[in-house]
């Protein structure tokens, strides 16, 4: 197995991917040690109190810290970034600090990663970061810059970096589904727009694809799923049919649809089967690393409007019946 034997530090680690993925990896990877590294206390507390396995660590500290992220690193040997503040309205009105966490702390991954020796860095981006119209957005779009050109920092001789891309985590923390279900019984569900369509991933699916972008990644590449979409009338429907809708307006930062890849990342993405790499626009990149992909068309876009994947009624019902959310 990839990941058998190794220490992994997961930043962020008491998020809702960060357990997600902390629990996954020990159940089924064998790795020698798995460091949960978070400044929340109140969270590893009660993270430790659900898991019992003397393979995890936890690490109390902020990525705005470097020197405590470099303590963090000592003999890691992979780290996934999942650390982030994400909520689109809080960065909007708390912009000084988005960038200190989304931005100067991938920066400080990254240099903790070249002084300890790490092998692979992944670090977990958004849909908002592909033509970004938010702050949280252009962050992300600037920390999945870092981590790309991070590569050459390394000079092929330190560690790998890559980022993952995907949509709307289904049922995660501050999201629509468990509002929704929150809102059932006042008997309405207040919509932003009726047309907007949003991508949609299962943790599980997030753990599990990134863990297979980390066992495939040369250094320099974005990835991206193959995920379905949904728009928020179907979301509305599935979760509430007996509710009325009413309309309230798009909040400040937010897209009617999303977008994982644009027009202008086209000429340099490869489809690989179950998802797509944007390679990296870099002298360093060879070509000829992904094997068995093939050029999108010239003008291609992923977006969640126009997406052939879209779920109906009855799968959003579904899914979310599977996941224990309805």
């Amino acid at each position: 197995m990839f990941l058998q034997g190794k220490t992994i530090l997961v930043t962020g680690g008491t998020g809702s991917f960060g357990k997600k993925f902390v629990q996954a990896v020990l159940q089924s990877h064998d790795p020698k040690k798995v460091i949960v590294f978070s400044r929340d206390e109140l969270k590893q507390s009660e993270f430790a109190q659900q898991i019992t396995d003397d393979r995890i660590r936890f690490f109390i500290g902020d990525v705005r810290d470097v020197d405590r992220i470099k303590r963090a690193c000592h003999d890691v040997d992979i780290i996934v970034h999942a650390a982030a503040m994400k909520q689109v309205p809080a960065a909007e009105y708390n912009p000084f600090e988005c960038i200190k966490t989304n931005i100067l702390g991938a920066q400080n991954v990254i240099e903790a990663a070249l002084s300890c020796g790490v092998e692979r860095i992944i670090a977990l981006s958004t849909d908002k970061a592909a033509n970004p119209i938010n702050l949280y957005g252009a962050t992300k779009l600037c920390s999945d810059k870092l981590f790309v050109a991070g590569n050459a920092y390394s000079g092929g001789k330190g560690p790998r970096m890559a980022a993952v891309r995907y949509g709307n985590v289904v049922g995660s923390r501050g999201s629509v589904v468990p509002f929704f279900l929150s809102m059932r019984q006042t008997g309405r569900l207040p919509i932003t727009d009726s047309r907007m369509t949003r991508f949609w991933i299962t943790l599980d699916q997030g753990v599990d694809f990134v863990i297979d972008s980390l066992r495939h990644m040369h250094g320099g590449e974005l990835f991206v799923p193959k995920i379905p979409s949904a728009d928020i009338m179907t979301l509305a429907k599935a979760i509430a049919p007996e509710c009325r809708t009413e309309v309230v307006g798009i909040r400040p930062g937010e897209k009617l649809h999303e977008m994982m890849i644009g027009e202008d990342d086209a000429r340099r993405t490869m489809d690989v089967g179950e998802y797509f790499v944007v390679q990296p626009d870099f002298p360093w990149w060879d070509d000829g690393k992904l094997q068995g992909g093939t050029r999108v068309r010239e003008g291609f876009s992923y977006r969640s409007d126009t997406n052939e994947r879209r779920l109906s009624c009855e799968e959003v019902r579904a899914l979310l019946q599977r996941l224990g959310l309805l």
